[in-house]
């Protein structure tokens, strides 16, 4: 290396580290933050086989590859109805480590899943009677098929969360930080259904589990409230679900996009 590339190089770093280490001296003010946020989300699912057992029935089979999408709701007069109503999602969390960064959080989403009209095939054994081949199923309620997670397939994390401060700007009123979170936790749905005309009582119910990943940029305005987007990426398996004399399982992954508004409370002895 030459030495004017050397210089160059130890000069930029001299006006760098100076730079950074006030910016993380100006955000390390107290030892620990608490925060909470409110907002809503859309998404996208994979296609997923949803397996039917319904003994009383002599009903052992599945539906392949059926296609679901979401009910957004905010897009449809968000304040001209209640706020629970449209798919919303909040965060309850706890930066324990100001310095690295890290922290937990509580994160929820009401995420609604819909089963779209449309024809399907179906494998296994109906009404006793085992199909040599696959049926198939002009699936809406006209025919009286539908299956909804529509008040919520409503997914629980218990979140790990870092912290990576990328910016601040406005004489440090505003904070730009990056976050990723990564956790696990169980799916609360609310399952609605009929199939042949055969209705369930609908009902929330712990369904079985589920696992996510998060990225998510935060601009926070007077070290107080703060917007935030998240784009997630989660993976839920749902087992026992409520079906007219029987159970119903499946499992999918969602790909997720939430805007969030939230406030910052920050704790402990300043540091």
């Amino acid at each position: 290396m030459s030495n004017s590339r050397r210089n160059a190089i130890m000069a930029i770093a001299l006006l760098v580290v100076p730079f950074f280490v006030a910016a993380q001296s100006k955000y390390q003010k107290r030892k620990g933050e608490i925060w909470f946020s409110w907002g809503y989300n859309t998404e996208w699912y994979t296609h997923s086989n949803i397996h039917i057992v319904q003994p009383e029935l002599g009903n052992y089979y599945k539906f392949n590859h059926v296609k679901a999408h979401d009910h957004e709701g905010w897009n449809e007069g968000l304040f001209s109805k209640a706020l629970t109503i449209p798919q919303y999602n909040y965060r309850l969390g706890f930066m324990f480590n100001q310095e690295k960064g890290l922290g937990v959080e509580i994160n929820f989403d009401h995420t609604k899943y819909i089963f779209a009209d449309q024809t399907i095939t179906a494998t296994g054994t109906f009404n006793g009677q085992k199909k040599a081949g696959d049926s198939v199923i002009d699936f809406n309620a006209a025919n009286g098929y539908y299956y909804y997670l529509n008040n919520g397939a409503n997914f629980l994390l218990f979140n790990i969360v870092k912290r990576w401060h990328l910016e601040q700007v406005a004489n440090g009123k505003i904070q730009i930080d990056a976050l990723g979170k990564a956790g696990i936790g169980p799916v609360i749905p609310h399952v609605e259904n009929s199939l042949n005309g055969l209705k369930n009582k609908p009902d929330f119910q712990f369904g079985g589990w589920n696992t996510g990943i998060e990225g998510a940029i935060k601009a926070t305005f007077f070290n107080t409230v703060y917007l935030e987007f998240s784009n997630k990426i989660d993976y839920a398996r749902y087992s026992h679900l409520h079906i007219y004399k029987g159970k119903a399982k499946q499992a999918f992954g969602t790909y997720e996009m939430v805007l969030s508004l939230g406030i910052t409370l920050h704790t402990g002895k300043k540091i």
